[in-house]
């Protein structure tokens, strides 16, 4: 699934990621129920790591094209950033939280809003569970923020669930398997939907994507509410979990040049918050201006995280689910 082989820095550093202890009478109990669960485990349970050194990865791959490296960048935008209760603002970037609660008793809703305005498109990054790419490798977004000093984050597209999508992060290609309707940010500030199956991980990077997510569906077509998004199926491979109904939700939004609305909506929690369907949460992306909105993971995954804590509630908790991915700002 990797487009091209990973740089020898990366291939000879290795770490060691804490994985998930699986007990041996469960398991061997699991493995004599039939071969079913024992694909079932290696498709959906068990770790398999392509490459085990994404930092490492990721600097050669810069190196490679540019012969640079950030630290100048990240040195400026650290020294110059300024945080707020609900606000952060860098060199780089500007960010502002903010909360809705609408209704009341077991109709209400809690949603969390951040409006990022961005002078350099590749102040969003990308970051993977343990540090590792490949399946069913997990960690959650506060671990996965404070792994890379992030002040700003939400769970991504929960790659790892799939072996499908064209995942392409912070300018370096890792999979591509176009399948569905994705999103591509450019180095330039430009946010698009696009086809998955009309194209590939090469162009999309000769062009200047700097991420994809592979998720969706879209929600918003000409400024108005895409047809037919309450039936989508974004998996429909064994184990699939639908995204219809009342649900959390997170999704990213784009209101203007360089600025970009991320969305985590909480749900399952009576008295709470009661989730959104996919067209509740495309009407709520309207409300806040957006001109293109994409749905990403949402359920037990929907996590935003700033300055070091949770931001809302998952499933009404104060707990967070594992998952692969996230998208960050540093700080």
């Amino acid at each position: 699934m990797n487009t091209s082989s990973p740089p020898s820095e990366a291939t000879s550093t290795k770490k060691t990621p804490t994985r998930r202890a699986v007990l041996g009478g469960a398991f061997g109990l699991l493995l004599s129920a039939g071969g079913a669960t024992a694909w079932a485990l290696d498709r959906f349970v068990i770790e398999h790591v392509e490459i085990s050194d994404v930092a490492a990865y990721e600097a050669s791959a810069a190196a490679s094209a540019s012969g640079t490296t950030a630290s100048a960048a990240a040195t400026t935008q650290a020294s110059s950033a300024v945080v707020g209760e609900n606000s952060f603002t860098s060199a780089n970037a500007a960010l502002t939280l903010a909360t809705t609660t609408s209704g009341s008793g077991d109709d209400t809703l809690t949603y969390f809003t951040a409006r990022l305005d961005l002078s350099d498109a590749t102040a969003l990054k990308s970051a993977f569970a343990q540090n590792s790419f490949g399946e069913n490798i997990t960690e959650t977004t506060s671990a996965i923020a404070q792994d890379h000093d992030a002040i700003f984050a939400i769970n991504g597209d929960y790659y790892g669930f799939r072996d499908t999508g064209i995942v392409i992060r912070n300018g370096v290609s890792y999979r591509d398997a176009g399948a569905r309707e994705g999103l591509a940010f450019y180095r330039d500030g430009t946010v698009e939907v696009y086809d998955e199956t009309a194209t590939n991980a090469a162009a999309l990077l000769e062009k200047g994507v700097w991420h994809t997510l592979s998720f969706g569906p879209s929600l918003l077509d000409n400024g108005a509410i895409k047809d037919g998004i309450d039936s989508v199926e974004v998996d429909t491979n064994f184990g699939n979990h639908s995204i219809q109904g009342l649900q959390p939700r997170t999704a990213v939004g784009v209101v203007g040049p360089n600025q970009l609305i991320f969305v985590v909506v909480d749900g399952r929690s009576t008295g709470y918050s009661t989730g959104v369907t996919l067209p509740g949460l495309a009407q709520i992306m309207l409300d806040l201006g957006a001109t293109t909105a994409y749905n990403i993971d949402g359920g037990g995954s929907s996590t935003m995280y700033f300055n070091g804590a949770l931001v809302n509630k998952p499933l009404g908790k104060s707990s967070e689910r594992g998952t692969s991915d996230i998208l960050y700002v540093g700080r």
